[in-house]
């Protein structure tokens, strides 16, 4: 069953719509969901929505279908599986992804949809969901690692209409407040998520009274069809007949098992594109299961191949029948209730990946590097001297992967939007300092261009808590492209005030921490894209100038400086060493199989590598599938001569961590 729309009939009349009007109400719109934006910027209280903007709006046609926005539309999912009536003045609520085909990935989501009605008819929707920092569950943050059932996550709420014929339901909004840490928090997020919507709601009824209704409709129907035919053209342009696979990993699922594939097979068949994830690993006992609506994933792919080939093109839903998804039911990116979702971040970030492995191999002057991969997050929480709880939800950035048209941005999120916490911020609300907050040095995989450095940020806890750590690529690495080196792992060191030290785990909850104890908290770089030895060495210099790359690390690029300059005799020669002692350079660079990633992690990491997981995860594997020992990515392998590089020299951080691994394996 679905939801069934109550309005006033009226006959669809399509007319012919002008160019001037076409790009009016086209920039409208698209001003109209940058002012959403705004509005939930302005009045919203987490630092996850006010600060790092994790809130992701859109305005559609009545039928759907996004003509704005950024996350693509999730009110298919909704409409497909609500029960129930849809009128005028209604607003409907959720956080139940499971509920709604994976509108939204998980609990901590708030889903607002408002259908907007204009002279009693339903012309368009206007949404958006935010992350709320906690939803209850077992852990503040609501993001628990070791979690087996959405049970676990928080509350869940049912689609339901928090508004009723223009009334709010007190009720309903009291017992869901009820169920979390920070109330006032949540209050303020869903009234901040709700006034986006009321003024996307304003902007579109302004349109239909400037232009009318039935110009209004048939201009969304030009726009939905013009993205269409210029997908259509872009895609066969770019996605061969011929499928191409790529694989890449989430390290580990929280409780100790992993790694876990995510699978992909790409290919068109006239003008539609198959994405079929058969292959991937069956969906994991902890939280790192990504329960993904298919339109999400047209969205990802769609919006990936505009970026990479024509940014020009303004996407919109318009695209959506050209792209088949596949994705098994069971799977990590398609889990059966109730598995846990709470932590799907970093499988949706390793979809960006996996991405750029396929599109890279149909156009290898597209090819991008690994970079994005998760979210990095950490959640500190206590009571403070007194008495009063604090609760931190921070977003991590990390390095962003090389591209064949230059280096990769350092330090950045995951997501174009997104900005940092201000320390001063952090400082200010908080009982804690932030001791350091600096790119970490040769981080970024070396290449002709460099990939983006990971962050190192250092927490000084003021008062006694709780910490929580959600984070991937401590195992697997960024990989680098076309003879570019990977990019290295995340870390994460905790030294406590009586001078011990410990690497924590990628994922974890209820670490202790006292006053004094500072966490280093260090993200991972991003791949490089080509051959080290071609990049400029003046390019180079500027780098370990910049503090970017250091000394030792610009050997890497066969670079040698001497006070400060190149040594142009002393570079040619080295470059020259390391060209003849080189093999061939792989299109894709791993650091390794994951048989030799799990022999040396703990060395390289100073915790154990995760298990293989414990019971039989379903599907029969294809049998091209290489060995656990020889896995590598589909495609041509080699792309010229050379051999392996020189291991660089330790930064103090790594040697700090290789120090506490010799510990550990005395012990």
């Amino acid at each position: 069953m679905s939801a069934v729309i109550v309005e006033t009939p009226r006959a669809a009349r399509p007319v012919e719509v002008e160019a001037a009007v076409l790009d009016i109400v086209e920039n409208a719109l698209r001003n109209a969901r940058f002012e959403m934006d705004a509005v939930v910027l302005r009045t919203a209280m987490s630092p996850g929505i006010r600060e790092q903007h994790d809130a992701f709006p859109l305005i559609a046609d009545r039928l759907g279908r996004m003509v704005a926005g950024q996350f693509g539309s999730f009110i298919d999912g909704f409409l497909s599986a609500y029960e129930g009536t849809v009128e005028e003045g209604d607003v409907f609520f959720t956080s139940d992804p499971y509920a709604c085909d994976g509108a939204i990935s998980h609990a901590n989501d708030w889903l607002v949809l408002l259908p907007i009605y204009h002279q009693h008819a339903l012309v368009g929707w206007a949404a958006m969901f935010g992350h709320m920092s906690d939803v209850g569950g077992k852990v503040p943050g609501s993001l628990p690692t070791d979690a087996v059932s959405i049970h676990e996550e928080g509350v869940i709420v049912p689609p339901v209409k928090l508004f009723r014929n223009g009334k709010l339901d007190q009720q309903l909004l009291d017992t869901v407040l009820n169920q979390v840490r920070l109330p006032s928090w949540n209050r303020a997020d869903l009234n901040a998520v709700l006034a986006s919507c009321r003024t996307a709601e304003t902007r579109v009824r302004e349109l239909c009274d400037r232009f009318g209704v039935d110009t209004y409709l048939s201009t969304l129907d030009l726009l939905l069809e013009r993205n269409k035919q210029a997908m259509a053209k872009l895609f066969r342009q770019v996605v061969p007949e011929t499928p191409v696979t790529f694989e890449d990993f989430v390290d580990d699922d929280g409780r100790g098992e992993g790694p876990f594939r995510i699978r992909c097979t790409l290919w068109r068949d006239g003008d539609r594109v198959v994405l079929d994830f058969a292959g991937t690993s069956d969906q994991a006992d902890g939280s790192i299961n990504f329960l993904l609506n298919e339109n999400v994933l047209r969205m990802f792919f769609g919006v990936y191949t505009i970026m990479a080939v024509d940014p020009l093109i303004l996407f919109n839903d318009g695209f959506y029948p050209l792209v088949d998804v596949r994705i098994p039911e069971g799977s990590l990116l398609k889990p059966r209730r109730p598995a846990a979702i709470s932590c799907r971040t970093h499988a949706l970030g390793r979809l960006f990946d996996v991405l750029a492995g396929l599109l890279g191999q149909c156009q290898p002057d597209f090819l991008c590097a690994a970079g994005f991969s998760s979210s990095p997050h950490l959640m500190y929480s206590g009571s403070d001297r007194t008495g009063k709880w604090f609760q931190l939800y921070q977003i991590g950035f990390g390095g962003v992967p090389a591209r064949p048209v230059g280096d990769g941005f350092d330090g950045h999120s995951m997501w174009p939007s997104f900005t940092n916490v201000p320390n001063e911020y952090l400082e200010a609300y908080y009982p804690l300092r932030i001791e350091a907050y600096e790119s970490v040095p040769d981080s970024g995989g070396a290449g002709r261009h460099r990939g983006g450095n990971g962050i190192r940020m250092a927490y000084r806890f003021l008062e006694p808590g709780e910490v929580s750590i959600h984070d991937d690529r401590w195992f697997t690495k960024p990989w680098g492209v076309l003879g570019g080196e990977p990019g290295r792992r995340g870390t994460k060191i905790l030294e406590r005030a009586d001078g011990s030290r410990q690497v924590v785990p990628a994922k974890c909850d209820r670490v202790a921490v006292r006053p004094g104890d500072l966490l280093h908290f260090v993200t991972w770089g991003g791949g490089g894209w080509g051959d080290p030895l071609e990049r400029d060495p003046e390019q180079v210099r500027h780098d370990v100038e910049r503090g970017l790359v250091t000394v030792e690390g610009a050997r890497g690029y066969g670079v040698v400086l001497t006070g400060g300059d190149v040594d142009t005799d002393a570079t040619r020669r080295l470059r020259a060493e390391l060209a003849g002692t080189r093999r061939d350079l792989p299109r894709f660079n791993r650091g390794g199989t994951l048989e030799e990633l799990t022999q040396r992690c703990l060395t390289e990491t100073g915790l154990a590598p995760p298990r293989e997981p414990s019971r039989a995860r379903g599907r029969q594997e294809p049998t091209a599938t290489p060995t656990r020992a020889t896995r590598t990515p589909a495609g041509p392998e080699r792309v010229r001569a050379a051999g392996p590089e020189p291991r660089p020299a330790l930064s103090p951080l790594e040697a700090l961590v290789h120090h506490i691994a010799r510990q550990v394996t005395a012990r």
